[in-house]
């Protein structure tokens, strides 16, 4: 008690100077972030503040922040600015040439004429408005369900759409008589350009978001659309006004322009690596792991897959597989005659007892009933067993229990590996299945399946 008395009465020493030090960070990110300043004190009264960016770099990040997603790059995925690039030089090409087309476009309805009436040239952008809107509704009941599992090839066609809807604008004058024709032509051609163009884009911008910033990506890509357009009618309006008058200046212009648009769209899908499986790509990973025992990456699959549209895959040969088109998916059962029936109802109770879908093959095809109870995962298992059998090339009437053994053998080791190289495997990008079946299996013992 003495010692603590002694303590107590002593009286406190004067406190020591204490320096403090603060940094100032900038950045959306915390592994992109840049030093501004630091600020030092060293009592109560005096203040260092050293600046360690001057206001250009400050403003120049703020305004490059408008226009790429917060994180970037760490938060897309690598080919996203490859992508970006050239999707905003064929924008940019798109704005050009809309001038001319417009241009050529107004010309037809007479605008600028004496002879033109108000009621005539409203009823004819009436029809070519309503032409649009009708066929952007019947693309969407006819193709909807494609759009996502076939987002590169759709991308692409939606372009060349809408490259063949400024070029009926274009045309039109030349053909008076056949004026409203052409034009709605056209605007039905850019209806499959709006439905198909905002679909993909949507596909597109989840495969992009790494850290779930799927709205922020589509929000920075309307700020890069929106420059794009901003350059591209500046320079639009400039060559139309220097080609107004000269024909050849304004097809040889157009078509340049067309040209590289074109370019320019193929080498922004063949820049995408995209890590879902989709028909094709699993055919190609599953041919390659057949061989190999080996899964390619997303980016191996991305060079061998076709995306030029069906009818061009003939000048698009690099390497793909066409073995999924041996595969029907969601068959209707009442569609097989009866013999392929009675075959399906055998094998229902002994290859497929524990699966919720069934195979059959017939004439090189391999038809795939699926359960009414199926989810993703068993429809993409449905499809990769339905591709081991086609792959077998049946011979001598075995090719069920083979095709099963390997399933048995191979398939969780197949599924564990895709997904170990980047594959997403929850579901099969496919087309909607809207034919299902359920069965039941009873056995003499009087138990069901």
């Amino acid at each position: 008690m003495e010692g603590d008395q002694k303590v107590n009465s002593t009286s406190p020493a004067p406190a020591a100077e204490l320096a403090m030090m603060i940094e100032e960070w900038n950045g959306t990110s915390s592994t992109k972030l840049t030093k501004t300043a630091t600020i030092t004190s060293t009592s109560h009264s005096s203040i260092s503040i050293q600046r360690s960016s001057n206001a250009f770099t400050h403003i120049s990040q703020r305004i490059l922040q408008a226009f790429v997603p917060e994180g970037y790059p760490t938060s897309v995925t690598p080919d996203y600015f490859p992508f970006q690039v050239w999707d905003s030089l064929q924008g940019l090409s798109t704005y050009v040439r809309m001038m001319l087309s417009t241009q050529a476009l107004l010309s037809a309805i007479g605008v600028g004429e004496k002879s033109a009436t108000v009621i005539g040239a409203t009823f004819q952008w009436f029809l070519r408005d309503l032409t649009g809107m009708l066929g952007g509704v019947l693309f969407t009941c006819y193709q909807g369900s494609n759009l996502d599992s076939k987002a590169k090839m759709w991308r692409l066609v939606a372009d060349l759409m809408n490259d063949l809807g400024m070029l009926m604008d274009l045309v039109s004058p030349l053909f008076p008589s056949a004026f409203v024709f052409i034009v709605c032509i056209g605007s039905l051609s850019r209806s499959f350009t709006g439905v198909a163009s905002g679909a993909t884009r949507a596909a597109l911008t989840q495969h992009f978001a790494l850290e779930n910033n799927a709205a922020d990506i589509a929000a920075k890509e309307g700020s890069q659309e929106t420059l794009a357009t901003m350059i591209g009618m500046a320079l639009g309006m400039l060559l139309a006004r220097l080609t107004i008058g000269h024909s050849f200046a304004i097809w040889i212009s157009f078509l340049s322009l067309t040209m590289f648009h074109m370019y320019a769209n193929y080498k922004a899908v063949c820049c995408l690596s995209l890590n879902t499986l989709n028909c094709e790509r699993c055919s190609i990973v599953l041919s390659h792991f057949l061989k190999t025992g080996q899964v390619l990456s997303p980016k191996q699959v991305s060079s061998m897959e076709h995306v030029l549209p069906l009818l061009m895959t003939s000048w698009n040969l690099k390497g793909g597989d066409s073995l999924y088109k041996q595969v029907r998916l969601g068959v209707r059962v009442s569609s097989l005659d009866s013999l392929a029936m009675v075959d399906l109802l055998q094998s229902a109770g002994s290859h497929y007892k524990k699966e919720k879908y069934l195979l059959q093959q017939k004439g090189g095809i391999i038809r795939i009933i699926t359960h009414k109870d199926s989810a993703g995962a068993d429809i993409l298992q449905s499809f990769i067993h339905a591709l081991v059998m086609a792959k077998l090339d049946d011979r001598d009437g075995s090719m069920s229990s083979e095709s099963q053994s390997w399933m048995d053998k191979h398939y969780e080791v197949f599924i564990l590996k895709l997904q170990s190289s980047g594959w997403k495997t929850e579901r099969l990008l496919s087309s909607s299945v809207v034919w299902r079946a359920n069965w039941l299996v009873d056995y003499s013992d009087g138990k069901h399946d």
